[in-house]
């Protein structure tokens, strides 16, 4: 029985502190919980018990950690059904959504789990002959991790993930909005017997100035960010004082391409999963629509008339399919966009459905958006698909590549015509006729301002591994 947590999670014990945050249920405004807020003190707690385990946890042997990783697999999956009810009462997504984050917040323990007995390293003859090259990996030290509200669960695990494997200590900063998810996480970790000081979990009262502490402490050597990447331009400038390592995976700004000759029914799929996936409030969620015009006309009626089918309501209830965002505060944020483009001239296709009480959106698609839109320059993070025409293929690639983000992007085509438009596209990710991409095993990031490094994949556990060269004589 999975039990609700509400205190930091420091050197293995449970710290009420002095202040607390209310966490409400935003499909209905009621309270949840008091969680505990760190002070100064606290986090600094958190940073020395990290340190202070950090060199017996980087000791251990690969196959103890990897073990203990399986074992938090095992809890987890044990706990699917409750973890998810936690998820869609305090983030608003529907409990579809939060089961299938809880399985791939799952998957990560499992392979980084493997991934722990395989990190490689070379034993070579230099070209000179004088020596021999030994090359060989170690743990970067005490890591930082701030997440997000929008995937609680997967954001968490698939950063402590692969720093524990790597023999990196952690401290976990959570999402004000989701806290209750990420100090879940640290009770399955506690009961998967990770050692006092591994994993700390800690809430800022003071964000700004308590992260800040932390970095600058020279004890934390690595920061690990998901987030916005105004945030992450913050961050960076508090990680030059100390060189703090970093590895962000920033905004991003999908665009969603429908060459000519695409099947509209597959096209129209696709854009349902890649646009609705977690209400529209995710890094990977379809941003801009970009439709050849023959064809713009068909995929608009279409995607109209699957978003307008879509079931609204709160997360936790049968047969809904849309719930609300995390905030009344998103809410407002992705109704003044769509307001916005109405003003500049689009016309919203779909139902506008009357205000209710929570923070609900309606499956929103809006045609004749302009290319110049303000809706296309930053993520709407909500149910919203703004449709833009094209007339070629260098100006459907122009269109997609003009932002300042590069995450990922899709493309809906003829495979061999799909396939070169992928090679064009300023992404670090790229799904081509279909509508998700994320998986453990691939590495996952993005270009220019979408972020820094991989995680996930081969390339996840090397963010907290620093390369070592040792010069042997021959």
């Amino acid at each position: 029985m999975m039990k609700l947590c509400t205190d930091s999670y420091i050197n293995g014990q449970w710290v009420a502190g002095s202040q607390r945050l209310p966490v409400l249920n935003p499909a209905t405004g009621h309270l949840l919980a008091d969680v505990a807020l760190a002070d100064e003190a606290e986090c600094d707690a958190a940073v020395r018990a990290a340190s202070d385990a950090a060199a017996d946890w980087a000791a251990c042997a690969p196959r103890t950690r990897a073990e203990i990783l399986r074992r938090a697999f095992e809890l987890m999956t044990d706990s699917a059904d409750e973890l998810a009810q936690l998820i869609t009462a305090e983030n608003g997504k529907v409990l579809a959504d939060a089961r299938a984050e809880v399985a791939y917040a799952a998957e990560f323990f499992r392979w980084f789990s493997e991934e722990a007995v395989r990190v490689q390293g070379d034993y070579r003859l230099a070209p000179n002959g004088d020596k021999r090259i030994v090359t060989t990996h170690e743990p970067v030290g005490v890591s930082l991790l701030i997440t997000p509200w929008n995937f609680p669960a997967a954001m968490a695990t698939r950063k402590i993930a692969p720093a524990l494997a790597a023999g990196c200590t952690v401290i976990l900063k959570p999402a004000a909005e989701t806290p209750l998810t990420a100090l879940a996480i640290a009770d399955l970790l506690d009961r998967a017997a990770v050692p006092a000081g591994v994993v700390n979990v800690v809430l800022p009262g003071d964000v700004g100035p308590a992260v800040k502490r932390m970095l600058d402490d020279p004890r934390v050597r690595n920061l690990s960010f998901t987030g916005s990447t105004e945030v992450g331009r913050i961050l960076l400038h508090a990680c030059a004082d100390t060189v703090v390592r970093t590895s962000m995976e920033l905004g991003g700004n999908a665009p969603f391409v429908v060459l000519a000759g695409a099947d509209v029914e597959v096209a129209v799929e696709a854009a349902i999963v890649a646009k609705m996936r977690n209400g529209g409030a995710a890094c990977t969620a379809a941003n801009r629509f970009y439709v050849h015009r023959d064809l713009v006309e068909s995929f608009t009626a279409a995607l109209t008339r699957r978003m307008q089918s879509l079931v609204v309501g709160p997360g936790d209830r049968p047969g809904v399919q849309l719930g609300c965002l995390v905030s009344e505060k998103e809410r407002e944020k992705v109704a003044r966009l769509v307001q916005a483009s109405i003003d500049e001239g689009a016309r919203r296709t779909t139902n506008a459905a009357e205000h209710v009480t929570g923070a609900f959106y309606p499956p929103t698609v809006l045609a004749g958006v302009k290319a110049d839109a303000a809706i296309l320059r930053q993520e709407i993070f909500g149910p919203v698909a703004p449709i833009v025409s094209f007339d070629s293929e260098d100006e459907a690639v122009r269109l997609a590549n003009d932002t300042e983000f590069g995450l990922i992007a899709y493309v809906l085509g003829p495979e061999s015509t799909a396939l070169r438009v992928a090679g064009r596209l300023e992404a670090g990710m790229v799904a081509v006729n279909r509508g998700v991409v994320s998986d453990p095993a691939a590495s996952f990031g993005g270009m220019k301002q979408s972020g820094l490094g991989r995680e996930g994949g081969f390339d996840g556990i090397h963010e907290f591994l620093e390369t070592k060269y040792i010069a042997v004589n021959a």
